[in-house]
């Protein structure tokens, strides 16, 4: 045994010297086969995308071509209606309930439990990725600083905007609560911008494998576009979503808590001014503009022969309503406010799928992992869709859920939506025939069963919001709703109503 052994590693020694170099190519041609990654965000994107049919008239050529040669899922929602809760549930794989970040603030990392998890772009770097950004793929300037990216583009910016607001609006007159067609150039806009760095770095044909992660503006509000995107859409009141005048008598006073004094105006304000048309069509126009942008990184991509070895992911942080429920703006657990388009397409995605089962945005960090034939980490709450990009009418059993504030939850499935607001109070929709979400079921005794269901889903854990938690905070506790600190009049008037 002892010369066997004397043999073996006499032998192995030989080989040393020739084996070492080998596994070094083998190690970088592994490397090499790994797909790349470009990860397209679009803030503030509801359905109106041509694919989605959430507006008839929409033009979105660019996402709608993504669309068809991947896998575009049409039942895919967010763990958060506002953008950096939103965006925080995505990148690090835990839904808001989990890291008490609810609001504008705080930045994960500042809290000592979360100071040392590992996001997605960290765990691709781990694994061999050179990771680039530019735009808003964190929220404001969140994510731009510490060991997230390896290369740093410009960042979120409206660009061009005009010398004082188109559009006066009331609580606050927010300099962002803004629309309109002016007269600048294209080029410069932020989105713009964002989209000619993305180009410039497939241009420069990276060897290593990259996560490119590109991140859009538009059409989060201002919503400023030029006459050529206007002229897409008629100036007409055909452009305008279908409402009910009397949509909110059957919801729950609590539903109006999550929108109690935002900046975001309602209805009753863009009919009384003429705006609601105005409105409408700039965030199309925007729509439209976005997508031409996707369209020049999707043309870089193809231009310099990556477009066969990358995987695309396009999604929106969240919705956004424009007259549906009587408001506008984010903020809501509907549809209108929670649902997003998400797209896969490239190695290992089945092209030419339509998918109509669940899917949550805290589904695309395992499924990225899963398609690159990485070990999941274990804190992840979502779950791969890997199945469905396989198959898009494979079984799912989990239904999208969103949080919006503490224990205020929305469960998805894929014919129901279900609502539970903190204070109890409760909204069920059958969506197959009230795709509007314009009749609430939940008072139906015959409908218990299907309540029972969609509760069994809702998070267990609800962790009150973090420490530095600001902005658009609202909690419910011993029977009152505060906003921002400043509890709310139970017979106080809805305001803007």
């Amino acid at each position: 045994m002892k010369r066997l052994h004397t043999f073996l590693l006499l032998n192995i020694s030989l080989f040393l010297p020739v084996s070492a170099p080998l596994i070094a190519q083998e190690a970088e041609g592994a490397k090499k086969s790994r797909p790349n990654i470009l990860f397209i965000a679009i803030d503030d994107q509801n359905d109106w995308i041509g694919y989605l049919g959430g507006h008839p008239m929409v033009k979105t050529p660019n996402i709608d071509r993504l669309a068809g040669r991947g896998t575009a899922f049409t039942n895919a929602h967010c763990q958060s209606p506002l953008c950096n809760s939103s965006r925080t549930s995505l990148m690090t794989g835990l839904r808001p309930s989990s890291t008490g970040i609810y609001g504008l603030a705080p930045w994960f990392r500042n809290l000592p439990e979360f100071k040392n998890l590992v996001t997605l772009p960290q765990h691709l770097k781990a694994n061999g990725y050179r990771t680039y950004s530019t735009g808003k793929i964190y929220h404001g300037r969140y994510g731009r600083k510490g060991a997230e990216f390896d290369v740093l583009g410009p960042g979120s910016s409206v660009g061009a905007r005009p010398k004082k607001k188109l559009v006066t609006t009331p609580f606050g007159n927010h300099p962002l609560v803004d629309w309109g067609e002016f007269p600048h150039k294209d080029e410069d806009k932020g989105d713009w911008k964002v989209a000619s760095w993305a180009v410039k770095q497939l241009n420069e044909k990276p060897r290593e494998p990259f996560f490119l992660s590109v991140g859009f503006f538009l059409p989060h509000v201002p919503c400023y576009a030029t006459k050529k995107w206007f002229d897409l859409y008629p100036d007409d009141d055909s452009v305008l979503p279908k409402i009910r005048r009397d949509d909110r008598k059957d919801t729950p006073r609590f539903s109006w808590y999550m929108h109690w004094y935002l900046p975001e105006v309602r209805l009753k304000f863009l009919e009384e001014s003429n705006q609601w048309r105005n409105l409408v069509r700039s965030y199309l126009a925007s729509t439209s503009f976005v997508d031409s942008q996707v369209g020049r990184v999707l043309d870089a991509l193809k231009r310099n022969g990556f477009d066969k070895n990358t995987i695309v992911v396009l999604w929106s942080d969240h919705g956004w309503h424009i007259g549906e429920k009587l408001i506008t703006g984010k903020n809501t657990l509907w549809d209108d406010g929670t649902r997003v388009p998400l797209v896969f397409a490239g190695p290992g995605i089945k092209g030419g799928q339509v998918c109509s089962k669940p899917a949550e945005l805290l589904d695309i960090y395992p499924t990225l992992s899963d398609l690159c034939g990485f070990k999941q980490r274990e804190h992840l709450e979502g779950h791969s869709l890997l199945p469905q990009l396989r198959d898009a009418a494979a079984a799912r059993k989990w239904p999208a859920i969103t949080t919006h504030n503490h224990d205020n939850h929305g469960v998805r499935s894929e014919g129901w939506r279900y609502i539970r607001y903190a204070d109890g109070s409760e909204e069920l929709y059958d969506m197959k025939k009230d795709p509007n979400e314009w009749n609430n079921l939940a008072a139906n005794p015959s409908l218990a069963g299907v309540i029972a269901t969609h509760r069994g889903f809702l998070p267990t854990e609800n962790r009150k919001p973090a420490p530095g938690s600001r902005s658009r905070i609202l909690t419910w506790e011993n029977g009152k709703a505060t906003w921002q600190g400043k509890e709310i009049d139970p017979a106080e008037p809805i305001p803007g109503q």
